[in-house]
């Protein structure tokens, strides 16, 4: 059974959870495994920086006077707060639009200071609250650049879509015609291929210069820049996204997917990570992800440090009494 992390409560197990990872190098070669490296998952959040390539590729970043941290807005889970909401709707402004085009929905805060916040102050949410709202504005920005119909830019049939689509294939190396289109929680499609096909787009967004055409690299690195300048962007308060991003200060690019996904680039290595926890519990997702990090040898002691509260983190009741441990327990396998 390959069980990735484990609950202790009073010091035994209480619950055991499977997952999956995946980890290659810049030319496609996996390295290390454990479960199945294959698994077919939706990606989720995890694609928004290869979703994002065309809203640069087709020139409307350039032409609507995009800057960085609208780019990494563009790649975002953010946690709706007010600098996020402020820039959404810049952008949507930059391309002539306002907040009714968004076909995202609205639900709460990922962060639960915002989220109170939000209902002190009696705010209902809108669809610019929405976790995907930037990536909603950067598609929208790619729809007007294509002249794109804006009212069904979120339908497969859509020429964005279409060129997102085939973006996603260029990236993971995966057939299009094998990837199986879901609808992701924001109403966008979500697109379903092996978690090693997630980790080899990773490896190429921290490692560009495996691309063949110089365009994509220069679009790469403008994104992966983009996201470890801006990590604020990316997720916001107490956010893992941000705080690995800030630990490590411009050398590993990662993202967060819905349902226990999580992809890593590591910029210095030119390595690529997917990881899947299979009953989709987020708060077993990050110790992995450190650990993982851990057994690359990937950071040195201060880095992770840093990300030490999200390491085998405690179990806590509603007294805040310590009643157990998450603990990551698993070791890659080396395939090469």
């Amino acid at each position: 059974m390959n069980s990735i992390a484990n609950v202790y409560r009073s010091g035994v197990i209480e619950n055991s959870h499977l997952g999956h990872i995946a980890v290659v190098d810049e030319k496609g070669r996996l390295l290390y495994s454990y479960g199945d490296p294959y698994r077919l998952t939706y990606a989720r959040s995890c694609m928004k920086p290869v979703q994002a390539v065309p809203l640069i590729e087709s020139g409307a970043a350039d032409d609507f006077r995009f800057d960085q941290a609208d780019i990494s807005l563009a790649c975002s889970s953010h946690n709706s707060e007010e600098h996020h909401l402020a820039r959404v709707l810049s952008m949507l402004e930059k391309t002539g639009q306002n907040e009714s085009v968004l076909q995202c929905g609205f639900h709460h805060s990922l962060n639960q200071d915002v989220q109170e916040t939000l209902i002190k102050k009696e705010i209902t949410p809108t669809s610019v609250y929405s976790a995907c709202s930037g990536k909603h504005a950067g598609m929208i920005a790619t729809a007007v650049q294509m002249d794109a119909d804006l009212d069904t830019y979120l339908d497969p049939a859509n020429p964005l879509q279409k060129r997102i689509l085939h973006t996603i294939e260029e990236m993971t190396d995966y057939p299009a015609e094998k990837m199986h289109i879901g609808i992701d929680g924001c109403g966008a499609p979500v697109h379903r291929l092996p978690l090693y096909n997630l980790a080899l787009s990773y490896a190429r967004l921290a490692n560009p210069d495996v691309v063949a055409d110089p365009k994509r690299q220069t679009t790469l690195e403008r994104i992966a820049d983009a996201m470890v300048d801006f990590p604020e962007m990316v997720g916001g308060k107490d956010r893992y996204c941000t705080d690995i991003m800030r630990a490590f200060e411009g050398r590993i690019v990662g993202k967060l997917g819905a349902d226990a996904v999580y992809c890593v680039g590591d910029r210095k290595t030119g390595l690529g990570i997917a990881v899947k926890i299979e009953d989709g519990n987020l708060s077993l997702l990050y110790p992995v992800v450190n650990e993982i990090l851990r057994q690359l040898n990937i950071g040195e002691e201060k880095e992770l440090h840093q990300l030490k509260q999200y390491t085998n983190p405690d179990v806590l009741n509603t007294n805040d009494h310590i009643v157990g441990k998450i603990k990551a327990e698993f070791q890659l396998a080396a395939l090469s």
